[in-house]
């Protein structure tokens, strides 16, 4: 399990995410020094800027993953054909 974030944490973060994507990374140094002159309180800063890194590296890790496969077994392709 991880640290729990606030909701105004995830909420910034994700519509910073939906503004200017291209500009964020998946480092937290990066994301620090983009949120630099925005950001006037630096604990929130580096907080935003470390969610902003762990939703960045999960969207990359979401689009190299292979889609899974469905297996239907005998017993339920026969219990829906009964039911239409």
């Amino acid at each position: 399990m991880g640290r729990i974030k606030s909701l105004m944490v995830k909420r910034t973060a994700k519509k910073l995410i939906a503004n200017q994507s291209e500009s964020f990374d998946a480092t937290f140094e990066h994301n620090k020094k983009v949120l630099a002159s925005n950001m006037p309180s630096k604990p929130i800063r580096n907080k935003i800027a470390g969610y902003l890194a762990r939703l960045v590296r999960m969207k990359q890790e979401e689009s190299t993953r292979k889609p899974k496969e469905t297996v239907k077994l005998e017993s339920e392709e026969g219990l829906q054909a009964d039911l239409y």
